[in-house]
């Protein structure tokens, strides 16, 4: 079909790339993306044939993707070594373990069926940045490609080296009973036998493969997914309950009362759990998490610094390396974890086993843990439609639209705006620690808005009254996914 060799430019996104296929992509699209990226490894690592770790996930269309990929990887003179069916930690963990010089993940996270894509990193355990993505777009679109003679290599069993070296030296001495969500994407058949492995007693939820996800999509943002763990959990009376994302790179956590505790709060809880073995340690969270980081006693006790830096998963795990930090938050539920911790890229499962060892380390239940955090009101993260090719010249307006609301010091909910953050969108505090987010969303075509307050759930709720005010008024506003 004439359409196959068609690419959508707006696939090529901040720091991973992502299409609707066959509608934004077809193979030979993907073949070229394969000769662009076999290119660009080459031209960095200065290699003829470069060693590059290949995987994908479970979707019914992503292994004739990878196929696609590898094509045009091998043309190029690539080396590929295929891992199979994959998660993206895997592929991350394979590259230092298989010292490879570089890595390809044929997934589309936890977008809805219909999306495929690819993340891919050449440096250890980071993916590729904005610079990167436009360099590779460069190559590929104007099909800039290096000629040569690759081959593929298969490696076995790597699955459970992968697993066996997420459970080393992290066994528990408690019972702890774990609900495991994986919504049929392919943590399913890596979360329960890890979390089995440490110690955990584990109630499988949805761990069954099915790429048509019966249930939801495995996002631990989507508060369908909550609620599912939440019910198990509480029907089972267990201590914790995980849910886990597409490619295996997020966690979503649910105390033992079945409340959904969001990811940025874990990350609180986690950074105070390592601050006192950690003093001075640096903590790099994104833009979308609780404003608690800046005034957390233990952390400011243990003489920690909190940065707040781009959301995305490449962007915080790059700050985690350059600022040498001890680990990494999102609030989507990216933790990344550095020396001597992890490789500083983000795993899902090491993020569940971290969590239970804050509770192994505690007498404590779960619920009782979190509230000993001062209470805020949080949002979901909720994404309004916006087209891509809008979206970043209208936050960029927006940004000016909150800068004179400050200037003028117009109050919102009776108070002024007393600092903004523009790193990334953006985001606007108050005086009493509460504050408001927007940027565009680096990988679909939406908005990302979030409010937080630790004043009341009104003071939340007005918050995002005006931000939803002041984006009606653009008229380039399409639904949101979730609201509050």
């Amino acid at each position: 079909m004439e359409n196959s060799t068609k690419i959508d430019p707006y696939g090529f996104r901040e720091y991973d790339a992502r299409w609707l296929y066959e509608k934004d992509i077809g193979l030979g699209g993907i073949e070229s993306l394969g000769k662009g990226l076999g290119t660009q490894i080459i031209n960095h690592t200065k290699k003829n044939n470069p060693r590059v770790i290949v995987g994908h996930d479970y979707r019914s269309y992503s292994e004739e993707i990878k196929s696609s990929l590898k094509k045009g990887l091998i043309s190029t003179g690539c080396f590929i070594e295929d891992l199979g069916l994959s998660l993206s930690p895997m592929v991350y963990f394979a590259q230092f373990n298989l010292n490879a010089d570089a890595v390809a993940m044929v997934t589309a996270s936890h977008n809805e069926n219909g999306w495929t894509g690819v993340k891919m990193g050449i440096k250890k355990g980071l993916t590729h940045t904005p610079e990167e993505m436009k360099e590779l777009k460069d190559i590929t679109l104007n099909q800039k490609f290096t000629e040569g003679k690759g081959n593929v290599k298969k490696i076995e069993n790597f699955q459970q080296i992968y697993k066996e070296n997420l459970i080393k030296n992290k066994k528990i001495k408690k019972k702890i009973k774990a609900v495991v969500a994986c919504g049929n994407g392919t943590a399913g058949i890596f979360a329960p036998d890890v979390l089995k492995g440490i110690g955990c007693e584990v109630i499988e939820l949805d761990c069954k493969l099915d790429w048509n996800f019966p249930k939801y999509n495995p996002n631990p943002e989507d508060m369908k997914m909550l609620h599912a763990i939440s019910n198990v959990v509480k029907e089972n009376g267990a201590d914790i309950g995980f849910g886990f994302d597409g490619d295996g790179d997020r966690c979503g956590v649910i105390d033992n009362e079945g409340n959904e505790i969001f990811s940025d709060k874990i990350g609180l809880l986690i950074a105070r759990n390592l601050s006192s073995q950690h003093k001075g340690s640096k903590f790099i969270v994104d833009v979308k998490s609780t404003g608690l980081f800046n005034t957390d006693k233990i952390l400011l006790n243990n003489n920690c610094k909190t940065i707040y830096w781009k959301t995305g998963h490449s962007h915080i795990k790059r700050k985690v390396n350059t600022e040498k930090a001890l680990a990494g938050f999102e609030k989507s539920g990216h933790f990344f974890f550095n020396k001597p911790l992890g490789y500083g890229y983000d795993d899902g499962i090491n993020s569940a086993i971290q969590v239970c060892h804050l509770l192994d380390n505690q007498n404590k239940k779960m619920s009782e843990i979190i509230k000993e955090l001062p209470n805020t009101y949080q949002s979901p993260t909720m994404a309004p439609f916006c087209k891509d090719e809008e979206k970043y010249q209208l936050v960029n307006e927006l940004v000016k639209k909150v800068k004179e609301i400050k200037e003028k010091k117009i109050k919102i909910d009776n108070q002024e705006i007393e600092e903004v953050l523009t790193v990334n969108g953006v985001r606007f505090s108050f005086n009493d620690g509460s504050w408001g987010l927007i940027r565009a969303s680096s990988n679909k075509p939406s908005l990302v808005v979030v409010t937080e307050s630790p004043t009341s759930d009104i003071r939340k709720k007005k918050i995002f009254e005006f931000i939803d005010g002041l984006l009606q008024k653009t008229g380039k506003i399409g639904e949101y996914d979730q609201k509050i």
